[in-house]
């Protein structure tokens, strides 16, 4: 990094050039705020491009409808992954090159391959430290995503199975006996393809997602997924256990045991298939933020943190209340209230976020919205 690179002031620094980060960043220039930049780790969609190569969207992608509203999993208005990229479930892989296209046509201004190790607040600037060099600005907008760190700490012997997350694709697991420790989208998308490649699969979770009655996705299984549930590849081959917490794994002299908490044994050849989520990256900047009851970020209603003034949060791990924001078309309805609130410090009309509104993608009154109004 240069020294002038260094010692220039950016007005925002967003973190993170996935889903949140390259849609906020758009809201940003729309907002008239040009002095900006998106710090990212690896390169545009990262962690999309990892995801195992049969997985797909459970979220459908259409262009438009008839009152205007944006595909799901747009994050910009006017673009839609269903046109460009003439599917409706993408894979990772086609978000990532969408993504990609996407901050090419509204000039994002994106350094790829700039690892954030540190964000400090140094009066009324803040310094990004990266492995290249210090970055400062005026605000920081925290999209650092949270589907990039496994979580391998839910019981004892969690470190000997292989998290979903770390799979380049499922034709690849070699044998034909498989447990799957994890009920929620990624267990069942595993369960699927392995059940239609003809292999034994027993599915345990600690509540029973594909039974859940509420129409909230963050806690219930999508349409996409319960469809598949009852294909007869997978009744034929997936056995699910529903609540049924798992105590420990440990090697076994036939592969693995895993044990669950109610005391039953199971054996199996290969390592047990772990999906049990993310840590996210929130923790990373927890000094930054007080902490809700969950553990979340707690956020004032502008999604920036309620003790380090100048610092938001964007992306799935965005709280208010009981509202989760965990899946794109969620956490897009606050892109332009952190945009507004960042313009509105620097003394510009952001006269461009009214489009917002019209098409839905701004949520700024929390009070008018239940949990199924944010969903």
């Amino acid at each position: 990094m240069s020294t002038s690179t260094q010692n220039h002031l950016y007005d925002v620094v967003v973190v993170g050039a996935g889903a949140a980060g390259v849609g906020v960043a758009i809201a940003l220039g729309h907002a008239g705020i040009e002095n900006m930049v998106v710090l990212e780790r690896h390169t545009v969609g990262t962690s999309f491009a990892l995801w195992p190569a049969e997985t797909r969207f459970i979220t459908p992608s259409f262009p438009t409808n008839s009152v205007g509203m944006l595909d799901l999993n747009s994050v910009a208005i006017g673009t839609s992954p269903a046109f460009t990229l003439e599917v409706e479930h993408p894979t990772g892989l086609e978000y990532a090159v969408f993504l990609k296209a996407i901050a090419e046509h509204f000039e994002v201004p994106i350094r790829e391959n700039m690892d954030v190790t540190r964000i400090a607040r140094e009066g009324d600037e803040f310094a990004i430290e990266t492995l290249v060099g210090t970055v400062r600005a005026r605000h920081v907008i925290w999209a650092g995503g949270d589907f990039q760190y496994p979580n391998l700490d839910g019981f004892v012997g969690s470190k000997l199975c292989q998290h979903t997350a770390t799979i380049p694709s499922y034709a690849q697991l070699d044998g034909d006996d498989f447990i799957v420790i994890g009920g929620y989208e990624s267990g069942i998308d595993v369960a699927y393809h392995l059940a239609k490649r003809g292999k034994r699969v027993r599915l345990f979770d600690r509540d029973h997602p594909w039974e859940s009655e509420s129409s909230d996705p963050s806690v219930a299984l999508s349409t996409y997924s319960v469809e598949r549930t009852r294909e007869k590849a997978f009744a034929k081959h997936v056995r699910l256990f529903p609540d049924t917490p798992i105590a420990a794994v440990s090697r076994s002299q036939s592969g693995y045991e895993v044990v669950t908490l109610d005391g039953r044994a199971f054996e199996t050849p290969v390592p047990p298939l772990l999906a049990g989520g993310f840590k996210g990256s929130h923790p990373l900047i927890a000094n930054l933020f007080e902490a809700r009851d969950d553990g979340f970020p707690l956020l004032n209603e502008h999604d920036e943190s309620t003790i380090t003034p100048g610092i938001f949060l964007c992306g799935a791990a965005v709280r208010h209340d009981s509202l989760i924001f965990c899946f794109i078309f969620k956490y897009r309805q606050r892109f332009a209230v952190v945009a507004k609130a960042i313009a509105t410090s620097l003394g510009l009309p952001a006269e461009g976020l009214e489009r917002y509104r019209l098409w839905g993608m701004y949520l700024d009154d929390l009070s008018c919205c239940g949990e199924e109004c944010a969903c």
